[in-house]
Order: structure tokens, then sequence, then C-alpha cells
């Protein structure tokens, strides 16, 4: 008995929702009639909400097609924020191409018109030329960096490199392993004699000699100049070259569609890889900066005790050495061997080689392919150098320019 009264009762209830959705449905009917009616008799300014909704509808289907969404699910069960994130998406994979495409168009674009630049400008005569380059050498640059990707992608030069046809005459003697063992026997030979001095004096000290030459008497310093800096120089000059102006501007962009070339490259000194690190990197700006200077004058930490990095030091090495050598014209092997001192009394030899060795920029535009710091990094010579890394050292810096000074002061 009770259940037959709770299935009536249910059933009673259903029949009373469908009555609702038939009244529903009948107002919606009378009301889309009664817009159809007003608007047709031009009482009514906006179109009828059924018009609208099928002209909406319309174009949300052709914009499912066109961003390929999939919208299988019930739309009723998603979120609106849930839609909105199906949207982007849909929009993104669309949008995201064609301005990449943008892009390149005008990339391109570019490189025409600088490459018509160009054109016009290898057509002019010679007194033109110079004109032009004293007044826009860097427009030059710019001009044949395109050519130089035009070639890439065209004949397959490799990027920021000259052909190795180029230098079939320098390519006699690659073979780096002396160098490597003349390093090794220099460092050993130093490691013993610094050993020595510290077991004698607990630290190398050069305090009762300053006004001295230490010339032949002292075996560490004139083991450090003479044979381990010869050492790294010739190490590191192993395929070094200078990249003239020539051909960085002329030839190397398009070498790989000339032929070999009888001219050899000329030869540079490693202290030159040095210097142009220091001017690439703005090394006067960083030394000279007034909050540097006045740390200098009353001997206080630059930046509130942070500890200078290597390259902060190197910089500073090198802008001493230039400041103290330079104006007494000394070589480069004069300079480069105070460096290799003050690296070795401040136990940073390894990490400033490392810097200039692991400098992109500078092995790319003056190291041939088959040399030993562009096919090794230097790394095995780095290994080597560590075994003076946990040494106390105390060299003389200015030992080559001391008597000068003291010349100059007497004046």
């Amino acid at each position: 008995m009770g259940c037959k009264g709770e299935r009536e009762n249910q059933e009673r209830i259903e029949a009373r929702k469908e009555k609702q959705r038939e009244l529903i449905l009948q107002l919606k009917t009378q009301l889309d009639d009664l817009e159809t009616f007003a608007y047709q008799e031009g009482s009514y300014d906006s179109l009828p909400q059924s018009m609208v909704m099928e002209r909406q509808r319309v174009i949300i289907e052709e914009l499912i097609k066109k961003l390929d969404m999939n919208l299988n699910e019930d739309i009723a069960s998603l979120s609106p924020e849930e839609l909105r994130q199906q949207v982007d998406v849909a929009v993104a994979q669309i949008v995201n191409p064609a301005r990449v495409k943008e892009q390149l168009v005008e990339q391109l674009k570019t490189q025409i018109r600088d490459l018509e630049m160009f054109i016009s400008f290898i057509q002019v005569n010679p007194e033109d030329a110079r004109k032009m380059r004293e007044t826009g050498l860097h427009l030059m640059r710019r001009m044949l960096a395109v050519l130089q990707i035009f070639a890439v992608s065209q004949f397959g030069c490799a990027t920021g490199q000259i052909p190795r046809t180029l230098w079939q005459k320098d390519q006699a003697n690659k073979d780096y392993s002396p160098l490597i063992k003349k390093l090794e026997l220099s460092v050993d030979q130093v490691r013993q004699l610094a050993l020595k001095h510290q077991h004698q004096d607990h630290v190398l000290s050069y305090s009762s000699m300053q006004d001295v030459s230490l010339g032949a008497r002292d075996e560490l310093t004139l083991a450090v100049r003479k044979e381990l800096t010869i050492a790294i120089r010739d190490l590191m000059a192993h395929g070094l070259y200078a990249s003239s102006q020539g051909m960085s501007l002329v030839l190397a962009p398009i070498a790989c569609l000339i032929p070999a070339l009888t001219s050899s490259p000329q030869t540079m000194h490693p202290w030159e890889l040095f210097v142009k690190y220091y001017n690439t990197k703005n090394g006067r700006a960083f030394v000279e900066s007034p909050a540097r200077k006045l740390s200098q004058s009353f001997s206080l930490p630059v930046m509130g005790g942070i500890t200078v990095t290597p390259k902060q030091s190197l910089l500073t090495a090198i802008h001493t050495v230039l400041t103290e050598h330079d104006p007494f014209k000394r070589s480069a092997d004069s300079e480069l061997k105070a460096l290799v001192c003050m690296a070795l009394n401040e136990q940073r030899l390894v990490s400033w080689v490392n810097l200039i060795c692991k400098s992109g920029a500078l092995i790319q535009s003056h190291y041939q392919p088959w040399s030993y710091v562009a096919n090794t990094g230097f790394e095995s010579a780095l290994n080597l150098l560590s075994r003076l890394s946990n040494l106390k050292f105390n060299l003389p810096v200015d030992l080559a320019v001391r008597q000068l000074k003291n010349i100059r002061d007497a004046f």
C-alpha cells in the first residue's frame, strides 16, 4: 500500500515537471513570436532573441571548426574558466606560428635590404670607399655579417670560421704534445723550488730585496719568468693568429666561396689575448670607477665585503700590468711574465687562464680549428697548472720596470 502511494506521488511530480517544461516552451515560443511581430512592425529596434542566438550559433560552430577544438564533452560540465582555457590554447596554436612566420619575413626583408646596400658599397671607387670606412665601418661589419649568414645557409660555411684551406701552409706542426711536456716540466720545476723555499722560510718573501735586481740569484723567480711563463706562452700560441681588418671585414664572410689563399696568417702574442679580453670587458671603466678608486685609497672592500670574482681580479691585474709596463714600452713577454707572477701571488693562475681560454668570441676570432686551445679548451694544461694552486708565492711583479721606475723617480 505504501509503495503504491509513493509511486503515485512520484508520477504526480514527474507530470508536474513535464507541464512546467511545456509551459516554459510555450512562453518562449510566444515571446519569440511577440519579438518577431514587434520587429517586423518596426516597434522593436533590436533583432529578436531567437534570431540573435541563431546567428551566434553559426559563428560559434564556424570558430570551433577553424580552431579545431574538441568539444565532445558536455559544455555544461565545464566551468567558464575551463572553456576560456580551451579557447586560448586553440587560438595560440594558430596565432603563434603566424607571428613567427611574420618575424622571419621581416628578418629576410632586412637582410635583402642590407645585401643591396652592400652591393652598392662594393661598386664605389677607392676614394669613396676610404671615406665610407672612416665614417661608417660598423655599418660595413653589419652588412658582411648578413652576407656571412647567406653564405652559411647557401654554401655550408662554418659560422665564424675561416676555411681550413686558408691555413694549409701553417699546418705542418700541429702536434702540441711537446708543448704539453714542456709545460709539465716547468710546472714541476717551479713546484719543487717553491716547496724548497717554503720549507726554509715557511712563506716566500722578497721584502728584503725590494731595491735589488734579482737576476740569476733567485732560482724561483727565474723558473717562473723564463720557464713557466714561456711554456704557457708557447702552448697558448699554438694555432693563434691575428685576424686582420682585411680578413675580418672582407674575406672571412665569403671565404668559402673563394679559392685557397696563399698568404699565411699573421701570428699573435698570447698577451694580446689578455689585452683584448680587458678591452671587450670594459676593463678600464671597471677599474677606474669612482667606487673602486675610493675603496683602493682607503683599503676598503668595494661591495660590502663581497668576494671579488675571477673576472674582476683579472681585469684589475691586467690594468695594473698595463699601467706599470706600457709607459716604459716593455715587451709582450715582459707583461705576460708580470701577469703570471701576479696570478701565482693571488693563487688565481688557473682561473685567469681559464677565463681567456673559455671566451668563445676570442677563440673563434683568433684560433685555427686545429689549435690546442680550440680543440681542448686548454683543459690538460689547466690540470697541470693546478699543481701550483695550493702554494704561496710572493713573486716580484715589476721586475722588468723596477730599474726604469727608479731612474724616473730620481729625476
